[in-house]
């Protein structure tokens, strides 16, 4: 919900954040590509508009169905990445600015929306110049009802539950993009998770009651996600939702027969309903869900509108290359691990390069002397 925020000063971030251009080289030239595009399509935020601000992370369901929102509107964002993998979700700085210690986060003005329907819904009505694309038809509108109904139904799935469930469970995945060891590590996480929130609680007696109540709903999440009967039961009824959305796929493929005419789920225009549809079903195939849903000859409208859809500008900026998970979160975390240890790093590498190289000097010293015994 968008509040104000005043008694929180939001400067207050780690250094990471608040100096991106000297630390986060990569990310800042990325961008800047997606901005050149952005200022080609004509589609830019509102010269009076102050800027967004988002915080969230990569590989974050919820995350990346506001990044794809933001880009299919052409509206230009600063995004700072909270590294759910070093728990910086959890540090002192973000839980002041979002209690629930969740991502992503809008920031606009004085305004600070941490749902992400509610955020999806902030930029469609604060953001609506004719230059800009609409996501949601005029309210009252026959295809306005349709999107709303298929938002719905789809952002009721839990994705979180499949996500992890597929981490603790990986004999119910096929092809999944999650390697052995990158799940070890998220189980190792999930378990020192509820250890570190009691920890952080004691620490900062101020946002202890936002601290205990994120760790009840850690503990409550870990119980329902470990469970197998649960997940199947999620698993089945997922079935269900795909059935009704081939179904829908099937009635914009009768309403335009003629060749080389295409629709998307809820008409000719590309809409929030599509935006949840499309993340939902590149979390399924990250997952190594995808086999099951379609493919095959089994949801044949489904397959080939996750195969249009990956080919759109806005969603391959945002979504193409997520699923290395070795290049999106990994390599990441490494840089940011080196960054915050930096000292110390740089000693063990100066310590391990002194002894490497005596070692070499002292086997070749050893070598010569046995050649001159020989």
């Amino acid at each position: 919900m968008a509040s104000e925020n005043s008694s929180e000063p939001l400067e207050e971030k780690p250094a990471a954040l608040t100096e991106p251009a000297s630390e986060h080289d990569e990310q800042q030239q990325q961008q800047q590509q997606e901005e050149e595009q952005e200022e080609q399509r004509g589609a830019a935020a509102e010269p009076g508009e102050s800027r967004l601000t988002l915080y969230h992370w990569t590989q974050s369901f919820n995350s990346q169905k506001v990044r794809l929102a933001i880009a299919e509107k052409g509206l230009r964002c600063e995004e700072y990445d909270v590294s759910l993998p070093l728990s910086e979700h959890n540090e002192p700085w973000f839980m002041r600015l979002n209690p629930t210690g969740e991502v992503p986060v809008l920031v606009h003005r004085d305004n600070v929306i941490c749902d992400p329907t509610q955020i999806m819904d902030y930029l469609e009505h604060n953001f609506n110049d004719e230059s800009i694309p609409k996501l949601v038809p005029e309210e009252g509108s026959t295809y306005y009802h349709r999107v709303q109904h298929y938002r719905e139904l789809l952002d009721s799935l839990q994705m979180d539950a499949y996500t992890h469930g597929c981490i603790l469970h990986p004999e119910i995945t096929v092809d999944s993009h999650i390697p052995a060891y990158a799940a070890t590590c998220i189980r190792t996480q999930i378990g020192n998770t509820q250890s570190e929130l009691k920890r952080l609680a004691e620490q900062n007696p101020e946002l202890k009651d936002a601290y205990v109540a994120k760790q009840r709903r850690l503990k409550s999440k870990l119980f329902d996600h470990g469970n197998m009967k649960y997940l199947k039961k999620l698993l089945d009824e997922l079935e269900s939702v795909m059935d009704q959305v081939e179904t829908e796929l099937q009635r914009r493929v009768e309403e335009t027969p003629e060749e080389g005419s295409q629709s998307w789920l809820c008409g000719e225009f590309f809409s929030m309903a599509d935006v949840s549809l499309a993340v939902t079903l590149h979390r399924l195939k990250f997952l190594g869900l995808s086999r099951r849903y379609w493919g095959n000859g089994n949801r044949v409208n489904l397959e080939t509108y996750y195969e249009r859809v990956v080919e759109r500008p806005a969603f391959w900026r945002v979504l193409g290359h997520v699923n290395n998970i070795l290049i999106s979160a990994v390599l990441p975390v490494a840089f940011r691990v080196a960054r915050k240890n930096a000292p110390a790093i740089v000693g063990t590498t100066l310590l391990i390069g002194v002894l490497g190289g005596a070692t070499y000097f002292a086997f070749l010293y050893m070598k010569k002397r046995l050649t001159a015994f020989s």
